[in-house]
């Protein structure tokens, strides 16, 4: 079958595995290596024989073509066994590295095989034959480690995301039956709520749509260079009505380095990033608790950090809260009306402007503060208007 071989599992494979190969190339370079030296020695060898032949002053031709067959029939006789013993000897030792080697990747075939069946807990065993298997060895458990905690993600995210819409879904149909049994009537506040339901369903799908497209890498910007007191300014008016509405004091604190800064940006999807984090600040401070926006500059980056003194966050749920659907307390937030994706759209957006975003936390009751870095340019600003961009 094109000289390829069908095993047990009915996968097609070369007659020949690693080992028959390796073993195949050294002995093609075993045979090239012998007839090289054969030839070298058959034209250099005799030659200088005759020279210290000659130089011994013997001059009986008999005698020095007796000498010569004597040469060539010694030298020929014992360079063909010396190179047949090499070439044996070669053999032997190629085999046995070949089979040692073969073993050796058994392991990381094994654990390859279990990662292509979705057994993202395999590891392979370090070969130790030498760093560069090693390494390969170290680069396939830490692309089955990445795997492993993509499908943990995925899994936890269509878990939440099945969650976030079995609420709305439910209360929209109970109320249709209801309707139509005529237990409940269509009267403008029941037609509210519906609608505030399926408001609810189209947001969620518009932030899972935003988040996946930016963590991709696809989300489609127009950035053009921003004062970042404007970014500041329109984030504060948007939050500061409803602050007050929640009895929290609200205020905002622009160093004057800050206030001059420009971003290269996009003013719509860093407003969105300022309003995610101020929501999230409104939402976990208790009447009577602040909230505030401040902004410095530091080197070439401009710091803005969101600072609350409300629930706070413990210390082990702090490396997660940007992951989507991700929740310090599940019950409480759906009580606050979060989606569980604005912290994480805040990362995508931030990361796609070259920025970070942080928080810390001294535990429960303790506040929060959210932090996000951006390049500030430093370049005179150039004409030129928006510029549509893909990042």
């Amino acid at each position: 079958m094109n000289g390829s071989a069908v095993l047990d599992d009915g996968v097609l494979r070369p007659p020949w595995g690693l080992s028959g190969r390796l073993l195949a190339a050294i002995a093609v370079a075993v045979l090239a290596g012998s007839l090289t030296a054969w030839a070298v020695a058959s034209a250099i060898g005799p030659p200088i024989f005759e020279a210290h032949l000659l130089e011994s002053g013997t001059a009986d031709p008999a005698v020095n073509r007796h000498a010569g067959e004597a040469y060539g029939t010694a030298s020929g006789l014992s360079l063909a066994l010396a190179l047949v013993a090499a070439a044996v000897s070669s053999i032997v030792v190629s085999a046995f590295l070949a089979r040692r080697i073969q073993r050796r990747l058994i392991g990381v075939r094994r654990a390859a095989e279990q990662v292509a069946v979705g057994d993202y807990s395999a590891r392979a065993p370090l070969i130790g034959m030498g760093s560069d298997f090693d390494e390969l060895a170290r680069a396939f458990n830490t692309m089955a480690a990445d795997l492993a905690g993509i499908e943990a993600s995925r899994t936890r995210m269509l878990s939440e995301l099945a969650h976030e819409m079995r609420t709305p879904a439910a209360i929209l149909e109970a109320y249709l039956e209801a309707i139509r049994d005529g237990v409940a009537h269509a009267d403008e506040p029941t037609i509210e709520m519906l609608r505030a339901q399926v408001a609810r369903l189209t947001r969620l799908s518009q932030d899972i749509t935003l988040v996946t497209t930016a963590e991709e890498g696809r989300l489609a910007m127009r950035r053009r260079r921003v004062p970042a007191r404007r970014l500041l300014d329109d984030a504060a008016a948007q939050i500061v009505g409803r602050a007050a509405d929640a009895g929290v004091r609200f205020s905002v604190d622009v160093a004057p380095s800050a206030a001059t800064a420009l971003l290269d940006a996009d003013v719509d999807r860093l407003g969105q990033v300022l309003t995610n984090l101020l929501d999230n600040a409104l939402r976990h401070t208790p009447p009577g608790g602040h909230v505030r926006l401040g902004a410095a500059r530091v080197g070439d980056r401009l710091r803005i950090t969101v600072r609350d003194d409300g629930e706070g966050i413990p210390p082990e749920h702090l490396p997660r809260i940007f992951d989507r659907f991700y929740r310090v307390d599940t019950a409480r937030d759906r009580a606050h009306g979060g989606s569980g994706v604005g912290l994480s759209i805040a990362r995508s957006i931030t990361d796609a402007h070259g920025g970070s975003v942080s928080a810390r936390s001294d535990g429960p009751a303790r506040g929060t503060v959210l932090v996000v870095e951006l390049p500030v340019v430093t370049s005179r600003p150039g004409a030129g208007g928006a510029a549509a961009t893909g990042s």
